[in-house]
């Protein structure tokens, strides 16, 4: 009889529970001061002006949402200043790959998708791609994963690419690309 008993009762017990979670994110409920404030049904069936709600709920938004404050300030000349990269020259480009951010996404289109003069090479089934300037055979524009692999360690911080990126240049016959900026 026990076992009967139980066999009818769990079924019951898991799809409640179930609709219980379906609910709790289903439901039209707003976590804490994240909602818009309602007023009153007092207020509704007074017939209110429709401006002074409209104030007071903007007034009630304003004080939910908290003051953004920039933590890096930066001047409006750094974040407008243009860069020249002669792809011609021996100007490279060294991407740096940060985890969890789109880095691997971007860093694919860097080689596959971007138009230009002579396009990175890319063989079927194969991740690193050839990336030489225009009119060369040896010389590369990019750093980067999909271009010359993991030369500097896997997911080199800036400290570890600017201490190695010239000696990796200098051992693909690079010399060239020595020049930081």
């Amino acid at each position: 009889m026990d076992e009967r008993f139980n066999r009818w009762l769990l079924p019951p017990l898991l799809a409640l529970l179930f609709l219980l979670i379906v609910y709790q994110y289903v439901s039209p409920a707003c976590p804490g001061a994240a909602c818009p404030r309602r007023p009153p049904a007092s207020a509704a069936r007074r017939g209110g002006d429709a401006a002074d709600e409209e104030e007071a709920e903007e007034a009630a938004a304003a004080a939910a949402l908290p003051r953004l404050v920039p933590k890096f300030p930066f001047a409006r000349g750094e974040l407008c200043r243009r860069v020249r990269f002669d792809m011609r020259g021996r100007d490279v480009i060294v991407f740096l790959h940060i985890q969890k951010t789109g880095g691997t996404t971007f860093g694919r289109h860097l080689v596959r998708n971007i138009r230009l003069e002579q396009p990175c090479y890319c063989r079927a089934g194969q991740k690193k791609c050839a990336c030489h300037r225009p009119g060369g055979d040896k010389d590369t524009w990019l750093f980067s994963r999909f271009s010359t692999g993991w030369s500097c360690g896997l997911h080199a911080d800036w400290t570890e690419l600017t201490s190695c990126v010239p000696a990796a240049m200098e051992r693909r016959g690079c010399a060239g690309n020595r020049t930081l900026r």
